[in-house]
């Protein structure tokens, strides 16, 4: 089973669950502890290979990785605590994992928080993939790793979250990062279909006016789903929570709260 850690609440009943992204771990989500906790029951999930979970023995899979079956490993957790319906979190990849989530089961999220959410592979991101895919298996990861790290969080100011991605994935060994990345052969085809399917579920969705790669593709998708909200951090890229973390919590809780 992955790597999780709760923070109890003495009285609250509700949950948020953080789900990180590809290559870091839940400590990218540091800067929201404080604020989240004085409200809320907290989970913290490090996913296969990442962070803590990198150190269990099952941590490296012999099957080939779905964006099913990495979803389906938090499912687990959840199963495991008996979590009740709880409002997700997701950055980057873990957007992905989140709305994967809720397509599976929806009766378990009563709401969704996608910062720097990843809804469509731009040109720009398809030719990172092809590269990616072309020398994954000749160069080092962590030079491709960080390639793309500079490329999606190119600005001064996206120092900070730049630095910790790249600290985080050098956690991670090569042949877990190849399997990462084959994941990119799934995103496109479930994009399309999560573009096409609006599951009703409340979703807000908090990008920065300088994530270049993926921002337009939020702007086109919540105006097809009625269920949600875009809110866009002037000065801010592509991980917002750990670049404005406290405008991001203050929307994100404001959200959390305005739920049945």
């Amino acid at each position: 089973m992955l790597y999780f850690k709760e923070y109890i609440h003495s009285e609250s009943k509700e949950w948020v669950v953080f789900i990180h992204g590809a290559g870091g771990s839940s400590a990218v989500w540091y800067k929201q502890l404080k604020d989240f906790k004085v409200h809320y029951n907290l989970l913290l999930i490090d996913l296969r290979g990442h962070g803590k979970s990198a150190e269990l023995p099952q941590a490296i899979y012999n099957e080939e990785y779905t964006i099913r079956a990495v979803t389906e490993d938090i499912i687990e957790v959840l199963d495991y605590i008996k979590l009740p319906p709880a409002h997700f979190m997701g950055v980057s990849l873990g957007t992905i994992l989140a709305r994967q989530l809720a397509e599976l089961q929806p009766d378990r999220v009563k709401s969704l928080v996608m910062a720097g959410a990843v809804t469509r592979l731009t040109t720009q991101s398809r030719v990172l993939v092809f590269l990616g895919n072309a020398f994954k298996k000749v160069i080092p990861y962590m030079w491709l790793y960080s390639l793309f790290a500079f490329v999606i969080m190119p600005r001064k100011q996206h120092a900070e979250s730049r630095n910790l991605f790249i600290r985080e994935a050098q956690k991670l060994c090569q042949k877990e990062f190849i399997r990462w990345f084959k994941l990119t052969k799934d995103i496109n085809p479930l994009l399309r279909y999560f573009k096409e399917s609006d599951l009703g579920i409340p979703t807000l969705y908090v990008m920065g006016d300088q994530d270049v790669m993926f921002l337009e593709p939020v702007k086109k998708i919540v105006k097809n789903h009625t269920s949600s909200i875009l809110k866009i951090l002037d000065k801010c890229g592509h991980v917002v929570n750990v670049e404005q973390p406290q405008r991001f919590n203050e929307i994100s809780l404001a959200f959390i709260r305005s739920q049945p």
